[in-house]
């Protein structure tokens, strides 16, 4: 553990479960200072429990959460890294079944929550002289794919946002990064998604060794803590058995 890591200090979303919470866990090993923010608190302070991170409960997409957090960061000396993990998927219908609902609720916590966050935390990382962004977007915003069009759109958006960002803030030399998964087995995200646990097992019947929550903290961890001058602007990560989101290897 260096002295440099000591400094470091991020904000992750999403930190109640999954890559979020995987995130939380590998920076704090890492030494960092690490702010975690989602919207069950129970989960959180389990969590700030057993890895020393500040527990933050906060819904991303609400404006008065977001000012408070920002109040509540500020207060606790700042942060040089914003890690956006936060996101989801509802519903996996055709467009011609699409649900409103579903769309609105995707687009507000993968894009809005994602510009919100971003907005209120640019000014402290372009102070910090040397900030990061981190966005979690999805092999579903390279490609699109059947009864996925609701998550695809509201990814694609999210990785447009990104590339815009990393534009218009290199003058102000901050970094701005982004991981794309594919398949990756998560305790919630098939089951938030189709509703139904048999029907979220499905998703990853007999695909050999899955990606989990771990490996991609583990890129968002070294896309971190490289040197800041080195910025992989996309990163990609699929299991062996994924060659492409059209191509997934069942065994069985």
């Amino acid at each position: 553990m260096t002295d440099v890591s000591q400094k470091k200090a991020a904000l992750v979303t999403g930190a109640s479960s999954g890559i979020g919470e995987a995130t939380v866990r590998a920076l704090t090993a890492e030494g960092w200072k690490v702010f975690a923010v989602a919207r069950r608190a129970d989960r959180l302070a389990e969590l700030e429990k057993e890895t020393g991170a500040v527990a933050l409960p906060a819904d991303i997409s609400e404006d008065d959460d977001v000012s408070r957090l920002v109040s509540q960061v500020t207060g606790a000396g700042g942060i040089d890294t914003l890690v956006n993990i936060a996101g989801g998927a509802r519903g996996a219908d055709t467009i011609s079944s699409a649900s409103t609902g579903d769309w609105e609720w995707m687009y507000r916590v993968n894009v809005l929550g994602t510009m919100k966050l971003i907005k209120a935390f640019l000014p402290m990382l372009r102070a910090n002289g040397e900030g990061t962004v981190l966005n979690l977007t999805s092999t579903a915003g390279l490609a699109a794919y059947e009864g996925g069009g609701g998550y695809n759109a509201a990814k694609f958006a999210q990785r447009a946002l990104t590339e815009a960002l990393r534009l218009e803030e290199a003058e102000h030399n901050v970094r701005v990064i982004e991981v794309a998964p594919g398949l990756v087995q998560t305790e919630e995200f098939a089951l938030n998604r189709l509703g139904d646990r048999q029907a979220a097992d499905k998703v990853y019947q007999g695909v050999e060794k899955p990606l989990t929550a771990g490996d991609v903290a583990d890129v968002v961890r070294y896309a971190v803590t490289a040197p800041h001058h080195v910025n992989l602007d996309q990163i990609v990560l699929r299991p062996v058995a994924q060659a492409s989101n059209y191509k997934l290897i069942r065994k069985g």
